[in-house]
């Protein structure tokens, strides 16, 4: 059975101080039918916020700011491709050796 995305927006201390509320807020506003946003506590990369994760394929994001989030529903959720530029080095080492 296909598990429904869901996408996760750190708003713990750090990624807060870095806009991840605006961030939430455009995924909520923007995302694809069949799609969820939560707001999430501390995902340990407070080092690298705002946080975002996808549940479906297990896609971590790192810095995500709201100008972000049309690039990752477009290429990522609509199209299938993880946006390389904002994945998180520490956790996706295949793209990065």
């Amino acid at each position: 059975m296909p598990t429904t995305p869901t996408i996760y927006v750190c708003q713990y201390r750090n990624c807060l101080d870095r806009g991840s509320a605006q961030t939430l807020t455009m995924f909520m506003d923007q995302l694809p039918d069949g799609t969820i946003a939560l707001a999430s506590r501390c995902m340990g990369q407070c080092s690298s916020g705002p946080t975002v994760r996808v549940t479906a394929d297990e896609t971590w994001y790192c810095r995500v700011q709201p100008d972000d989030v049309h690039t990752i529903i477009d290429q990522h959720l609509l199209g299938g491709e993880p946006v390389t530029a904002k994945l998180n080095s520490r956790l996706h080492r295949t793209f990065y050796g």
